[in-house]
């Protein structure tokens, strides 16, 4: 074994791109004391903050996404592609990693196109269950696809194709315990033996779950429901006057996840892919609302794979009108939500990281 390992790490751009990534470094920064580290991202975005307080040094490259209309960004997409090409081959000349790793985002494709094209390595971890275009066109070139969902011999040669789920957070294997719980509720002030639903939007927010938990606050106080609400950075602004309410307690983000899930007995969730293996591992009763603002509307199918094996429930945007009687049937059916609960532990994948990392020590010849 060599004296050090050299790995580098791409992913970013939202939440679910970021936490397996570091996830995955963790284990690994476990294992292999020696090893150095380094992340690439896209700049201006979440990564940038999130990486370096877990600890990892990034680099940032000059790429963003295709928007779905003509705008001025679109006409610059060439020129960023080119630069973030030109970065990316740079910072791979002068850390030499001896594998480079993308869990998805922006950055990660310039950054897996100049290592595969020097020859080093590549993983690809694809969390959802409907890839993205940039994935789709890396695999050809990557050693190992790892993937949460079954089904993906479509997108990606079959051969290259690993069962692993999706890396989360090793916290969240110990939220069913006591004094977990108890912690949480003096976190988030909450009254005991009152049901308490999480409510969970993304890291930046989702405008339309905000808006149909405001509209219903006077709906969740009859019913003697208590709210942790993420609302996400960009409506902080607009929500956190409601914490003046006793029932209600907002934040913009929420940095111990685990004590949240302890602390919940019914969560509202969009429908990202590291959310739901969260939340398979979680095993709360969830009602999910995907977000149809993504590419492919991916989250819809990541949802509809749990909802398919009754261990969820799938509302959409256009039906948040029946919120109420939905939530309402759930919260008085005991039954349901021990079903729900039930089932949705039956599909998580608690051993990913453990997986991942196995596949990484293989093209490693560690």
């Amino acid at each position: 074994m060599k004296q050090s390992i050299n790995i580098l790490i791409s992913g970013g751009g939202t939440g679910g791109h970021i936490f397996p990534a570091i996830a995955i470094a963790n284990e690994l920064r476990l294992r292999y004391p020696v090893a150095n580290f380094l992340f690439v991202g896209a700049k201006d975005k979440m990564e940038m903050e999130k990486v370096p307080q877990a600890g990892y040094q990034i680099k940032g490259l000059w790429i963003s996404g295709i928007q779905r209309k003509l705008t001025f960004k679109n006409l610059l997409f060439p020129f960023k592609l080119l630069h973030s090409l030109v970065k990316a081959g740079k910072i791979i000349k002068q850390f030499k990693p001896d594998i480079v790793i993308g869990t998805g985002g922006f950055a990660s494709g310039p950054t897996l196109i100049m290592a595969n094209r020097r020859k080093i390595p590549t993983l690809i971890q694809e969390q959802n269950s409907y890839p993205g275009i940039t994935n789709k066109l890396l695999s050809k070139k990557s050693k190992i696809v790892c993937v949460a969902y079954d089904g993906l011999e479509y997108y990606f040669p079959e051969e290259k194709i690993i069962k692993t789920g999706n890396p989360v957070r090793a916290s969240l294997l110990s939220i069913h315990l006591k004094e977990k719980i108890k912690i949480a509720n003096d976190l988030f002030g909450l009254i005991k033996k009152r049901k308490t639903i999480l409510v969970l939007g993304g890291s930046l927010g989702a405008r339309k779950i905000n808006e149909l938990i405001e509209e219903n606050l006077l709906f969740f106080k009859e019913h003697k429901v208590q709210i942790i609400w993420q609302c996400g950075k960009l409506y902080y602004d607009t929500y956190s006057k409601y914490n003046e309410n006793k029932n209600v307690s907002v934040h913009a983000f929420i940095k111990k996840m685990d004590l949240a899930y302890a602390a919940a007995d019914i969560i509202i969730s969009r429908a990202g892919a590291s959310s739901v293996s969260e939340l398979c591992i979680v095993g709360k009763p969830t009602i999910f609302i995907p977000s149809p603002n993504v590419a492919e509307d991916h989250q819809t199918k990541n949802a509809k794979s749990i909802v398919e094996k009754h261990g969820a429930i799938l509302l959409r945007e256009s039906e948040l009108n029946t919120f109420p009687i939905v939530f309402e049937t759930l919260l008085k059916d005991e039954g349901k939500q021990e079903s729900l609960s039930q089932n949705i532990k039956e599909l998580a994948l608690p051993d990913a990281t453990n997986k991942i990392i196995s596949q990484v020590e293989k093209l490693l010849n560690l």
